[in-house]
């Protein structure tokens, strides 16, 4: 190999192990990065505040949730820094304790509104049978919350996994986006 490949391919290596570094500082440092179609694509920072309803939040599936392991093995969910090995999930707070969430053909009803794009498909995008709702018909119980995204009709949410834990959720707010149609 010539000096002029040498430095070339160096250059290369070093430009995307900085790349990479830059990434790590970066969610370290309570950014998150969003490449998937259920919002709009692009970075989000993680805020102290509490989150509230139609907020973006992150959290991760407990290690034990029964769908984790599913999840990462189909691809529902990329490998990451969650316990489950997987990634964080990126969606929108949309139901609280004390809401009455009706799981219907139709779509999700909260507490008497059909929620638009929330109709749950009964087989994923590879074409692969999709195993039943863990979510249920139900009032909201306190320290629970329903979490979606509704621009993606086969989004992995609370339509599969069903409520999650509010304490795991984490308020994030968009810093840039590349998309913006799910705003």
């Amino acid at each position: 190999m010539n000096m002029k490949n040498f430095w070339r391919h160096k250059g290369l290596r070093f430009g995307l192990a900085l790349a990479v570094l830059v990434l790590l500082v970066l969610a370290v440092g309570g950014f998150r990065f969003n490449m998937t179609s259920s919002h709009p694509r692009g970075v989000y920072r993680l805020v102290s505040a509490a989150p509230e309803r139609g907020d973006y939040v992150a959290f991760c599936l407990a290690f034990d949730h029964p769908m984790s392991d599913l999840a990462v093995r189909r691809g529902y969910l990329a490998r990451g820094s969650c316990h489950s090995g997987s990634r964080p999930l990126l969606k929108r707070l949309v139901g609280l304790p004390g809401d009455y969430v009706a799981v219907t053909a139709s779509g999700l009803v909260l507490n008497g509104f059909l929620l638009p794009g929330t109709a749950r498909p009964e087989t994923d995008s590879q074409g692969r049978d999709l195993p039943p709702s863990i979510l249920t018909s139900s009032l909201i119980p306190s320290g629970l919350a329903l979490v979606l995204s509704q621009g993606h009709p086969g989004s992995f949410d609370s339509r599969h996994f069903g409520l999650i834990p509010l304490a795991s959720l984490r308020k994030v707010e968009p810093v840039l986006l590349f998309n913006k149609e799910f705003q």
